[in-house]
């Protein structure tokens, strides 16, 4: 999978991943097992404690997403830009091309 610019999930990936949390906290307020609950939605034992930590700390609102890590530092329309820069190569900014490749980049 690529990830966006940003990094991380896309927001419909967040979302999914959302509405998991959300099912395992209605079955933490019915008493289901750490075992049967990551068995049936297919997750690790150890996602689920995490997530019956935070209900039992916040309730379902502590297992709602805080969206994206953070947000990207370039527009993309800079970034755009970036691309069409580094397609130049390097002798377009005054490095020395050896072989094509950018300076110190591995290949």
């Amino acid at each position: 999978m690529r990830y966006v610019q940003g990094g991380g999930l896309t927001a419909e990936r967040r979302r999914f991943r959302e509405r998991i949390r959300y099912e395992a906290g209605e079955r933490f307020a019915r008493g289901e097992k750490t075992g049967v609950i990551a068995k049936d939605l297919r997750v690790s034992d150890r996602s689920v404690e995490r997530w019956r930590r935070a209900w039992c700390d916040g309730g379902l609102d502590a297992l709602a997403s805080t969206g994206p890590p953070k947000l990207p530092k370039l527009s993309d329309d800079q970034f755009a830009e970036l691309e069409k820069q580094l397609a130049l190569g390097p002798s377009e900014h005054g490095w020395e091309e050896r072989d094509g490749h950018w300076p110190g980049s591995e290949h």
